[in-house]
């Protein structure tokens, strides 16, 4: 799973994330101040003077927010910061005023908002002036420290320098060796050495506003969010997780034995699964394994990267063709013109880039359409970053904005003609229609239900991407459904799917102990790693000591966004698949359902997305699914074909494995380490 995420306000992100209602001229003075005891009345009136200030403050926020992920300098830096700067101290000002009215008897909707204002914050304020003023500095210079982060394999040879994107494709690839990918691996990673005392003075900074603001620490507020207490939020998450582990096991096993049989002894580190190897360069999707892993070699293609890699060079063709021919290319053969006829070549690959990533964005927009949802606004072509420019630095990390409240929705990648990118923009767009969808809602309730909701409905879409589906738009060809190819679409989809959900849980396992204190600063990496052994099974293929800051070189750390969200967006979406395809009417196997073109699934989906963060999770999660309890059971019985072949080809073999770091010397599958 490319990692994905809705990046607005960091003020207030997780509460009002990409609000779109109608503008207003004029932000709401306060009223003025009074004697006596405050009213209902009045902490009505405090509500709308939130709303009416988000209206007017975050469409500046935002656009200086996105100018900075995509001109990456010391100018637009500044501009974010300043921005970020000023909401956040109207953020800590509202929540301070908002105490005034604790004790009242309030309405529904002016008490879950006044709630929400406490607790939906992953960047709390401190109350100190200055220590705020560096907050914001820190969280923009680790933002740009990331999105222009460059290894070079050769400091003296610019040549030799590559970023992120360049990086990942070695990883990607199946004919390179074992040491061109543990080079780009170690080579990215590297790009975060520099964070960490930044990191560690920004963990300081942040649990100072989290306790200005009455918690313990940024985790116990960053709990704090689900409509339930903090520990039963714990304890929830480890209880999703007991649902599908199991399955991941059995997963793990099934991936190392084909490891070892290419690589031998390099295929496995003690019994864990190498960083390098696994096609991801956070071990997070292993779809680019495909072709070892593979169950049946002849049961059907679902390989789209060479698809779209091809339609992508046929476009580039075409317009070579057209240029070559035309009287602007003879202009430039005239002596003395060579430069420019160079340059002119290389704007053709630029164009054909765009165009295979707006044709793909436009192909996950028609899912949606096909529902019944509108088409996106003809701004959103115009503003979206599509791919990555060529004149500056970027933060490639895929993301969707609604920028001024008014319908101006984008979307911010680097797409790449590849199956990853073309299922992650599906998951973008699902954002965007959330977004769109709960327009109608006060902004304070213009966020997702809990933000697990916000990361999981496109990823339902993505699930309603059947080999069926593929085949009807011209990705693969149409194959019968026996027993091999069923194997291969679940493995496909089990590689992307399974293999992140541990992943979605250990992330904010290490950051809820950073900011606990339980991981000192002085243990980051080797806590980051008995993290990665204990949840998924992977180790790096080298030492890596307290000189490293592994953390840093996952987006979400520096750019300090929750990832809990992400594990139980995983779970959500089985649940809200399982719910469409009833809705659809559909009779047969769960894995078989797409719900691509039928009204009455959208129609259910729309109305939830409409709800907003205007009542609990439960109750909105009930009117869709049925019930008020996350449940992973979709899970197991999507992948019921995967999981008994799965257990057939484990059978007699020596799964599990030992976490590192714990004395007992358990292994996570409670039967003996490999």
């Amino acid at each position: 799973m490319k990692t994905r995420i809705k990046l607005l306000a960091a003020a207030l992100a997780a509460l009002c994330a990409a609000s779109s209602s109608h503008a207003q001229s004029t932000v709401a003075e306060a009223p003025p101040a009074t004697h006596g005891k405050p009213t209902a009345a009045d902490a009505d009136a405090f509500v709308a003077r939130v709303n009416a200030t988000l209206r007017e403050e975050l469409p500046a926020l935002n656009s200086a927010q996105w100018l900075s992920m995509t001109y990456i300098n010391g100018d637009s830096q500044m501009l974010a910061s300043e921005a970020n700067e000023r909401l956040l101290k109207k953020q800590k000002e509202f929540i301070a005023e908002s105490r005034r009215f604790d004790g009242l008897e309030l309405s529904a909707p002016t008490a879950r908002a006044i709630k929400l204002l406490r607790t939906a914050q992953t960047l709390p304020p401190p109350d100190d002036a200055a220590k705020l003023t560096r907050l914001t500095q820190l969280t923009t210079q680790l933002d740009g420290m990331y999105g222009a982060g460059t290894w070079c394999a050769d400091p003296a040879d610019k040549a030799s320098c590559r970023q992120l994107p360049d990086l990942e494709k070695v990883l990607r690839n199946p004919d390179a060796t074992a040491a061109e990918q543990l080079a780009a691996w170690n080579g990215w990673h590297s790009i975060a050495v520099p964070m960490r005392p930044l990191y560690t003075e920004f963990v300081g900074l942040s649990n100072q506003g989290a306790k200005d603001n009455g918690f313990a620490d940024t985790g116990a507020l960053w709990r704090s969010g689900y409509d339930m207490q903090a520990d039963d939020f714990q304890a929830e998450t480890d209880r999703l997780w007991g649902q599908v582990q199991p399955l991941y096991q059995d997963l793990h096993c099934y991936v190392r034995e084909k490891l070892v049989a290419k690589h031998g002894d390099a295929g496995s580190v003690e019994g864990l699964l190498p960083a390098h190897l696994m096609g991801n360069m956070w071990q997070q999707d292993w779809a680019n394994l495909w072709p070892l892993l593979e169950p049946y070699k002849d049961a059907g293609s679902l390989d789209i990267t060479t698809v779209l890699e091809a339609q992508r060079n046929t476009e580039h063709a075409k317009l070579l063709r057209d240029f070559e021919s035309s009287a602007a290319a003879k202009d430039l053969t005239a002596p003395g013109r060579e430069a420019e006829l160079v340059a002119a070549r290389a704007n053709l690959h630029r164009d054909a880039d765009i165009a295979i990533a707006k044709t793909m964005t436009e192909r996950a927009e028609d899912f949606y359409v096909s529902l019944g949802m509108p088409k996106l606004p003809a701004s959103f072509w115009q503003n979206s970053q599509f791919v990555k420019p060529r004149d500056r630095d970027v933060v490639c990390h895929a993301s969707a904005w609604d920028m001024n409240l008014e319908g101006d929705v984008r979307i911010k990648m680097c797409i790449a003609p590849n199956e990853e990118d073309f299922t992650t923009i599906y998951h973008e767009l699902g954002h965007l229609y959330y977004d769109l969808a709960y327009n109608p809602q006060a902004p304070m309730f213009q966020n997702a239900a809990h933000d697990g909701f916000h990361e999981a409905i496109g990823d339902t879409i993505v699930l309603g991407v059947t080999p069926g589906y593929l085949a009807s738009i011209g990705l693969v060809e149409e194959s019968g459904a026996s027993k091999e190819s069923v194997i291969n679409a679940q493995m496909r989809m089990a590689l992307a799917k399974v293999a992140f959900l541990p992943f979605g849980l250990m992330i904010d396992r290490w950051r809820w102990g950073v900011f606990d204190g339980s991981i000192p600063a002085d243990g980051y990496n080797a806590a980051w790693w008995e993290l990665k052994a204990k949840y998924q099974g992977v180790a790096p293929a080298t030492a890596r000591g307290e000189e490293y800051f592994d953390a840093g070189a996952k987006y979400h750390v520096p750019g300090n966004t929750p990832y809990t969200r992400y594990f139980l967006a995983h779970i959500l979406q089985f649940q809200f698949y399982k719910s469409l395809c009833d809705a659809a009417g559909f009779k047969g196997p769960l894995h078989e359902c797409t719900y691509y073109g039928n009204k009455e699934a959208g129609k259910r989906y729309s109305a939830m997305m409409a709800k907003g963060a205007s009542q609990p999770w439960q109750q909105t999660l009930k009117e869709l699914t049925g019930g008020e309890e996350m449940d992973a059971s979709a899970i197991l019985a999507y992948f019921e074909p995967l999981g008994a072949w799965l257990r057939e080809q484990n059978e007699g073999k020596q799964c599990g494995w030992q976490s590192r770091g714990d004395p007992r010397g358990t292994t996570t599958a409670g039967i003996p380490a490999f």
